[in-house]
């Protein structure tokens, strides 16, 4: 394992020792760019109790993304190089916002990829993996920034809160994020951009002792990763 994928494995986990002793303070916030009220960062990223994480972001690690990455250059995709990658994601996270202000999608970015935190409630009826007709709008917007934006590996994590099985927990979490993949796939979108995973409830980003926090864990996270030449 080299040096950079076992920091990226490890930091999750030592961001959560350091903030076990972090108590969280303020309930809501809401977003400038989407209006959507969520957690404040200082809730989202603390340990509350035993056994909460801190938001997973990119889940399946540089080898699976380098090897689409390859596989889209091969095919003809061009690679971003140097500053190139910066400003192509300021420009495609700019356009994200904006389409995306007020539908309850969160527009969040660490380093170069972009990260959009589709809620549950607002995407799934509960215990279903069929999507809310409503939310096709949405994806629609979704799907026609990624197609003027097309130099990114996408990654589509599905995950829940802890409420029943782990077994029913991680079929859920894949049926769910294979939806939203699907659906992006039919609006025209290379099927060879896209990462699907389920995380189940391996991931949460609050407290699974309450209802709001149950209900922020219950999301589809889709991550957009820059290709590089």
């Amino acid at each position: 394992m080299n040096i950079r994928k076992q920091t990226r494995q490890q930091a999750p986990m030592l961001l959560a020792i350091a903030m076990a002793t972090m108590v969280v303070a303020g309930c809501q916030t809401t977003d400038p760019y989407t209006g959507q009220q969520q957690m404040n960062r200082t809730s989202r990223n603390a340990l509350i109790g035993a056994g909460i994480g801190v938001a997973a972001g990119l889940l399946t690690g540089d080898s699976a993304v380098e090897r689409r990455q390859h596989a889209l250059i091969g095919a003809g995709v061009g690679g971003l190089a140097g500053g190139a990658v910066g400003a192509y994601q300021d420009r495609q996270q700019a356009a994200l916002r904006d389409r995306l202000q007020g539908t309850g999608v969160d527009v969040s970015r660490t380093g170069d990829n972009i990260t959009l935190n589709m809620p549950g409630n607002i995407t799934f009826a509960f215990n279903s993996s069929n999507l809310a007709s409503e939310f096709y709008p949405v994806l629609n917007n979704v799907a026609g920034v990624m197609k003027e934006y097309d130099q990114t590996v996408v990654e589509v994590a599905g995950h829940t809160d802890s409420v029943g099985s782990d077994e029913v927990n991680q079929r859920l979490s894949e049926q769910r994020a294979n939806a939203v993949t699907q659906y992006l796939v039919a609006q025209g979108l290379n099927p060879q951009r896209f990462i699907t995973i389920g995380a189940g409830k391996r991931h949460p980003v609050a407290s699974n002792d309450t209802e709001a926090g149950r209900a922020a864990n219950r999301r589809v996270e889709i991550t957009l990763v820059p290709v590089r030449s």
